[in-house]
Formats: C-alpha cells, structure tokens, sequence
C-alpha cells in the first residue's frame, strides 16, 4: 500500500512531515519558504487543448472501455475554446473524458454529477474486467498483457483525476467564486497581476466558523501585518507564491478533514474537555512534527526581505504559536496524539497530489529551478511579480478552499470508486 504524502505542511501547527513522500514539482520541491516538499524529482508537461465557446452544438461520442457517452461538441475557433475554459480554471484538461466534461462545465453544469456517476460506474466495471481476466500466456505474451493492463490503469488513472479535478471546479461554480486565472509571464513594466474582484466574503461563508478563525491564523502567519494593509503593492518571487499556493491547497484539505470530525463531535456532543490542556499539548505536539519550525518562514523572510509576508508571523524560536487567536478547533487539533496529527496532515491518494500540482503549475507556471554549486535553489534567477497584499490574501483563500473541496470530493468520488489507499 503506497500513500501520497505531504511532506511539509507549515502553518500554526509547525511542520507536518510524514515519513513517505512521492517525488513531485518544481513548486513543491524548491528551497525557499519550504511550505511542501516532495522531492528533487519532477514532471511537468501541462498541455493547453481546444475545447469549445460558441453554442452552435454538434454530436460525437465519447468512448472509455467498451462503453460510450454522448458528448455535447461546440464547434468554434481554437482561441475562442481555449479562453472559454481558462475562464472556469486555469488547468486545461487535456484527454478525451477531461474534454468531455469542460464541456459539460461551460454549457451544461447541471448534467455534471450525472455524467461523473456514469464515467465512474464505466471505470469501476473496466477495472473489474481487468481484474477478472487471468493471463493464460507466458513470456513475452505475458509481459506484453502486464505493459497493456499498465496502460489501462494508468488511463483510468489520469480519468480519474480529471473526474476530482472538475467536481472541484464545480464545486466553485456552485458557489458563484471564480477561480483565479493562470497568472501571465512578467516583465519589468508589467503591472500588478491580481486584476480579478476581491471574492473574500464568498470564500469566508464556505467554511464553518471555527475552520475560519484556523484560516485566519493561517493569513495572520503568512502576511503579518500586511493582512490589513491589502492594497500596498509587493515584487515577490513567483515561484515563493506558487509554494504559498500549494501549501494552502494542502492546510485546507488537512482543515477540512479535521473540521469534518470535530463537527461530528460537537454534533453528537462527545468534544474533548482541550481548553486546560492546550498549552502543553501545543509545545509536546510541536516539538513532535516541527522540523524547524520558525527557520522555514525566517528562511524566504532573508531571501526576500521586502516581503514581510514569509516572516515568522507569530513562531517565535522559543516555541511555535505564540501571538496566536484562540481557536476551539485549534485545541481541538492540539488534543491530538503526534500520529494522530501526522495522520490527518498526509494526502490521502496520489491522484490528489497530482492535482495540486498541475493546478499549481497551471497557475503560476513551470518554474525554472537553478541550482547552485552547494545544491540549494538560486533564488536571484526567480521570476518576480507584482501582486498587492490583497491579492495574496485572495490567493490563499481560494487554495485553503481548493484544499477543503478536493477533501469533499475525493471521499464522494472513493465511496463510489474505491481508490484512497489509506
């Protein structure tokens, strides 16, 4: 059994690391801040295809398996397709199933969950075919029939993950926030990049209270005191922003799952008396899983001095959380035995890691990572943005967001089609 992991998850708990990791991006492996770190090794080749714009329909069918689906077509220029998708989400699904349903996004919303149902009885029947046939060959036929049942499972896969990625994207659309858009490549004249509306009161309602008092800690942390001071304007490394991203996808995924049983709790009225025990639970717990705790944020402070988003924010090197809001959920979370934490703080599939970073790296790009001659990461060659201290907040709201939806559907899309592994 192999699980995807998260390897780092810095916010007011300290550092999260799991003992397994999977090789992953640029974004997430960088040195620098060190919000997420899978690993050295990376693959990226993000594809932008032609979907559909204009509503002048036409029919094909879509084929999975020994199966096939109706499929709406819109027939329209490449240019006009493209930018009627990237206005949904920045990452362009690129196989015939992930076309099929940006379809159904864009034109018809509502046939969404009924499709999905359909795509994810089709994959669980094919893989039960797949299972049921015994290979009667040997030698090369035998290694012939394991390469092609490789390639089945790996197309089910990359289903699969088209599948979560869109209920997502839905999930978004359902509550009228639009996601950001792919953030352009600077140059030295370009303006500030976050040109899209402030949808912070949006994002703020799709969370429980007590998980919003833990996201406000978690921006009180990355932005300081520059939470309140959202319309100065920041030069930041792009790819530093990107890793902020990722590891806001991966606090809201760990957040809602912890928020998930703590209302279950509260519900059933069964909460843990934590109030007297937080305060020596916090630093036990902490010096558990925090692998340096304040280094990762002092860390990018002294890389990019200018922003005082990436200092410790309230970590101080005596002990981690100093200066925090009291939370119930917080000392709900701080209640936890350190496995129990390290637990709840792991991705539990590879497919939802391999969402966070194609959506990353559709976002903000494939980074170009130098390394210099001591291994480190040569922070003077990042590519600089301009983004005002409200699109940052804006930015982490919707990956904390992203985070907590891709935990919703990912259980949804398991109890349909098995495949969390833990």
């Amino acid at each position: 059994m192999e699980s995807a992991t998260a390897t780092v998850i810095q916010s007011q708990f300290g550092s999260f690391r799991p003992a397994n990791s999977v090789s992953r991006s640029g974004i997430l492996t960088a040195n620098g801040p060190d919000f997420v770190r899978f690993g050295t090794k990376f693959r990226f080749s993000t594809k932008h295809h032609t979907s559909i714009s204009q509503p002048k329909l036409g029919h094909r069918r879509l084929g999975f398996g020994s199966r096939r689906f109706p499929v709406v077509r819109a027939s329209a220029s490449s240019s006009d397709s493209e930018g009627s998708v990237a206005s949904i989400a920045p990452l362009q699904l690129e196989s015939p199933i992930g076309q099929f349903l940006s379809e159904y996004l864009v034109y018809h919303p509502h046939l969404v969950p009924a499709a999905v149902e359909q795509l994810l009885q089709q994959l669980q029947t094919d893989r039960d075919a797949d299972k049921n046939e015994e290979p009667s060959a040997s030698g090369t036929d035998l290694v012939l029939y394991r390469r092609i049942a490789e390639v089945k499972a790996n197309d089910r896969r990359k289903a699969l993950e088209e599948i979560l990625y869109t209920l997502v994207v839905q999930k978004f659309l359902d509550a009228n926030v639009d996601l950001v858009p792919a953030i352009p490549p600077s140059s030295s004249d370009s303006g500030p990049v976050d040109s899209w509306p402030c949808q912070d009161d949006k994002l703020e309602q799709l969370h429980s209270p007590e998980a919003y008092e833990m996201i406000q800690n978690h921006l009180a942390l990355i932005l300081g005191n520059r939470l309140v001071d959202s319309n100065s304007l920041a030069q930041i490394s792009k790819l530093r922003v990107g890793q902020v991203y990722a590891a806001s996808v991966m606090y809201g995924y760990f957040l809602k799952r912890v928020d998930q049983r703590f209302q279950l709790e509260k519900t059933i009225k069964i909460l843990p008396n934590v109030s007297d025990v937080e305060e020596n639970n916090f630093q036990t717990v902490g010096e558990e899983i925090k692998p340096g705790g304040a280094d990762v944020y002092s860390q990018a402070a002294s890389s990019h001095p200018e922003v005082s988003s990436f200092e410790a924010g309230g970590i101080s090197p005596g002990g981690f959380g100093g200066g925090m809001k009291p939370s119930r959920l917080r000392s709900y979370v701080m209640s936890f035995d350190g496995e129990t934490l390290q637990r709840y703080a792991t991705i539990r599939s590879k497919e939802a890691v391999s969402i966070i970073e194609k959506h990353t790296e559709a976002l903000f790009g494939k980074p170009e990572i130098v390394m210099t001659p001591m291994g480190t990461v040569d922070s003077s060659k990042d590519e600089l943005i301009k983004i005002s201290f409200g699109g940052l907040k804006r930015l982490v709201l919707e990956a904390v967001t992203f985070g907590s939806f891709l935990w919703d559907v990912e259980s949804y899309v398991d109890s349909r089609y098995h495949f969390v592994m833990n």
